[in-house]
């Protein structure tokens, strides 16, 4: 008896990782790039026009610009996280690479010697310097960057916590999703309306410091969660496997299609990963 005791005080068991308890961690993350890009982005022709003294046309491309690059890393950023990094590197060196642009940006709102000197009656705005605008731009380009390793991985991450063959944890996983979207619609609400009072009403030093201060702290907050986390090694990109089917479809389209649809090529490892739901059936469809 005391042998089965000893064993079991040497031999403890350990706590399953993932679940509920990691969700403020990530949705820490979640909240503070929300903040920075939304009650950045709301009021960002405000600041260009105000304080960088650009034209309109230039500040609306500038704006343009911006967007599109953030629309484009996320694809990126889901491709390195898939294939290679995993999803909690790559937040994580994403994280830092945003809070580098956030910092850089609250800085140039903060020295006057980063900026255009303010307009004095009426005379004309004296605009940018070459200088300027390199540090608002790569500001901008580091805010895209990070974005685009945050936003494709974050709610990935966050359904990763869950074992989604163990039936128990299904409606956690909703659970998950409610506030995932409940928390990501009260951020952007806060920032475009408090974050964006401030920005107009007390200072663009203290517009963008919020954010960038949140930023630090929610990096520090996700890094001290990694104990608890789940970390899922990375199955390989959709992206590649859809290259793949393609190039292999284009080769073989000249060859018979099989009657039995069992000699077709099929590896259960591999389609583990990417399987949960069952495998399609084949049809005589789509040849």
């Amino acid at each position: 008896m005391e042998n089965m005791e000893e064993k079991s005080m040497s031999n403890p068991v350990k706590r399953q990782k993932g679940g509920m308890i990691t969700m403020p961690f990530i949705f820490a993350n979640e909240v503070c790039e929300k903040l920075a890009v939304v009650g950045f982005t709301t009021n960002m022709i405000s600041y260009l026009t105000t304080q960088m003294h650009m034209p309109l046309t230039k500040a609306a491309n500038t704006l343009t610009n911006f967007g599109g690059t953030s629309s484009l890393t996320p694809l990126i950023g889901a491709f390195i996280a898939d294939s290679y990094a995993g999803r909690f590197w790559t937040i994580s060196v994403a994280s830092i690479i945003y809070q580098i642009g956030m910092i850089s940006l609250t800085i140039s709102a903060v020295l006057p010697k980063l900026r255009p000197p303010p307009c004095e009656g009426d005379q004309v705005c004296k605009q940018a310097d070459a200088g300027q605008l390199a540090i608002l731009y790569v500001s901008l380009l580091l805010g895209a960057i990070g974005s685009g390793g945050i936003r494709p991985c974050v709610v990935a991450f966050g359904a990763d916590q869950f074992d989604e063959t163990d039936p128990k944890q299904e409606t956690k996983t909703w659970k998950y999703f409610n506030w995932y979207y409940f928390v990501m619609g009260a951020s952007i609400l806060v920032a475009v309306t408090v974050l964006v009072y401030i920005q107009d009403n007390i200072g663009w030093g203290w517009g963008l410091g919020i954010p960038a201060a949140a930023m630090f702290l929610s990096i520090i907050a996700f890094i001290f969660g990694y104990p608890l986390y789940r970390n899922l090694d990375p199955s390989g990109s959709p992206f590649t496997r859809l290259l793949q089917v393609s190039v292999a479809a284009f080769k073989k389209r000249k060859l018979p299609m099989v009657s039995d649809s069992k000699v077709l090529y099929q590896n259960e490892e591999l389609d583990a990963s990417i399987s949960l739901g069952g495998k399609l059936i084949s049809t005589n469809q789509m040849k």
